[in-house]
């Protein structure tokens, strides 16, 4: 039997964990909240830390390398034919280990009836992920050494049938992260890339794999941001993605958002977003609105 690359993945994240343990356990119930405004970052619309789009190198939560740091978040995107909702919660171990859980719910409105799945049907996926911090440090240290971090976000689709039926090969994946990300303080500029190796139709929403492509394929996520003030970043993203499903073209995303950290715990971020097309509806451009609560 072929050996999934899911085990070598998750062994990697238990090990971190296993290594962690003592420590966070002194820490468990210290939440110094030390991380600078802003530099944990926001949560992904797939429950990680980093963008609205790209995952970073950064964990959750507002604790240092000393404690333990929580996030929660609740997420809304709106497209003209389309809705995404996601909330979940996040866990960061001494500034090392992160690992979160997400909920997607994407409504298809009038999509749902003239696809004969029904006005207002609603694809429903959870995502638990895990991400650790290999080297370097997103602020401090070396300029030319950014935070490196690797990551697994495994999606499950609760609506397996109907994604089959669409022509995914599978209801459940999983992803593979590598991220590099640097905040430049002396220019106030934060620079991210990421290399995703995925199977995912329309972030997994659509399943994984179809009968363009079964496998997983190597995907590219690059953020750019300024910090006008210690409280306000603006910036754009960029996130290629498979094309699978020979039914529903799939283009790259990409957004402009604007993050604020109204109170040091509490950060609202706007962004202008553009997903391409989707289920062969095209121009899907909108607004996303999160909020995140940081400790």
């Amino acid at each position: 039997m072929r050996k999934s690359p899911v085990f070598p993945a998750l062994a990697c994240v238990l090990g971190a964990l296993v290594s962690a343990a003592p420590a966070a356990a002194r820490d468990l119930v210290s939440f110094d909240s030390g991380k600078l405004i802003l530099t944990n970052g926001i949560t992904t619309i797939e429950g990680s830390g980093g963008g609205g789009l790209a995952t970073w190198a950064t964990i959750s939560g507002m604790g240092t390398d000393r404690a333990v740091g929580i996030s929660a978040h609740v997420t809304g995107v709106e497209l003209p034919d389309f809705r995404l909702d996601t909330h979940g919660i996040a866990a960061g171990i001494r500034d090392r280990v992160e690992l979160a859980y997400a909920r997607q719910n994407f409504n298809t409105r009038n999509v749902g009836a003239a696809l004969g799945l029904g006005r207002g049907f609603q694809f429903n996926q959870d995502i638990f992920s895990a991400k650790v911090r290999l080297a370097g440090d997103l602020v401090y240290g070396p300029g030319w050494l950014p935070q490196v971090s690797v990551g697994v976000e495994h999606k499950r689709s609760l609506d397996a049938a109907v994604v089959r039926a669409v022509g995914a090969k599978a209801s459940a994946g999983t992803d593979f992260t590598v991220s590099a990300t640097k905040l430049f303080l002396g220019a106030s500029v934060l620079a991210n890339a990421t290399v995703r190796w995925t199977k995912a139709n329309q972030f997994g929403l659509l399943g994984f794999g179809g009968d363009k492509r079964a496998g997983r394929s190597v995907q590219f996520e690059g953020s750019l941001g300024y910090m006008v003030t210690s409280r306000l970043v603006v910036g754009g993203e960029w996130r290629t993605r498979p094309d699978n499903l020979g039914i529903a073209r799939e283009d790259d995303a990409k957004d402009l958002f604007a993050a604020w950290a109204v109170a040091r715990h509490v950060t609202v971020t706007a962004a202008y977003v553009d997903v391409g097309s989707v289920a062969t509806f095209k121009n899907q451009r909108g607004g996303l609105l999160s909020l995140q609560l940081a400790y």
